[in-house]
């Protein structure tokens, strides 16, 4: 008589793919090596109240324009304030502003995304069309636009940022949950008689959410380098707060002479952007299906 095998539940997706994010990231070469650089740039900003030996606006106007010495490491600007010290403050506003910027959209994106692709039907038509509009503009002239309207500061980027960003999750999360509606599990949930939101929140969301956070590391990427623009051109943080963009700008005078002042925050640019591209590239690995 042949012998009955009982059929085994399949392991849900998200449950799997924690466990082989446990046991994979540490060999993963790209996310280790983001892990690292993001970490240090990370914890150099918010040690620096700790770490920086001056008060990043403090002027020795006896000073000015000195090169690096064993008092000023990275030499003085043209007011005399400690590049170092200005370096570490200015990442620390950065960063914070980058990290907020990116998940406003991310929250605002993932909820529309989520209900144009679930819903269907005119509610999709009109999130579709929006997203279409905004995505007919060039995404640095829509931003510097926004910021121009709304007066610089970081309460302007948040809003300008929030308003264009939130498009690209929006139209990952939809296409992602416009095949997982029609996945069994799902049709299941439907049958239990559950309502629309447990379905969406606690079982299309966790198990269709994996692209948007992998994009969000690379999105940091771009609204770092947005944010630095605005405070190149002048929209952004506002003196004197330090600012890795305006650092930039006012260095540019003194590139002949004193090509540190604006070469030391493009090098900080270029590692927070390494190490956050790392990371992306490392998630995108630890997070797809085997």
């Amino acid at each position: 008589m042949a012998s009955v095998t009982t059929p085994v539940a399949a392991e849900p997706l998200t449950i799997t793919r924690a466990r082989g994010f446990r046991q994979r990231w540490y060999r993963t070469p790209p996310f280790v090596a983001g892990l690292i650089i993001v970490g240090i740039m990370v914890g150099l900003a918010l040690l620096a109240p700790l770490i920086a030996p001056y008060d990043p606006n403090q002027q020795d106007l006896f000073n000015i324009l000195s090169g690096p010495s064993s008092q000023h490491w990275l030499g003085t600007d043209e007011l005399g304030r400690d590049e170092w010290s200005r370096l570490l403050y200015a990442g620390r506003v950065d960063l914070r502003v980058g990290f907020l910027a990116v998940l406003f959209p991310f929250l605002l994106g993932t909820t529309l995304g989520c209900i144009a692709g679930y819903f269907g039907g005119w509610t999709d038509t009109v999130v579709m069309r929006i997203v279409d509009v905004v995505v007919a503009f060039p995404f640095y002239v829509l931003i510097i636009a926004l910021v121009f309207v709304l007066g610089p500061g970081d309460r302007s980027i948040y809003i300008a940022i929030t308003i264009v960003g939130w498009v690209s999750y929006a139209r990952i999360l939809r296409g992602e949950i416009l095949v997982a509606k029609r996945q069994e599990y799902v049709l299941a949930a439907r049958g239990a008689g559950f309502s629309n939101r447990r379905i969406i929140m606690r079982h299309l969301l966790p198990n269709t959410i994996t692209q948007a956070i992998v994009f969000a590391m690379s999105d940091i990427v771009l609204d770092i380098l947005a944010i630095v623009t605005l405070g190149y051109l002048g929209l952004g943080i506002q003196p004197p707060t330090p600012d890795w963009g305006a650092m930039i700008a006012d260095g540019q005078q003194f590139i002949t002479t004193h090509p540190g002042l604006s070469i030391y925050p493009g090098v900080a640019i270029v590692i927070v952007g390494l190490g956050l591209s790392l990371l992306g590239d490392g998630l995108a690995d630890l997070l797809r299906p085997e």
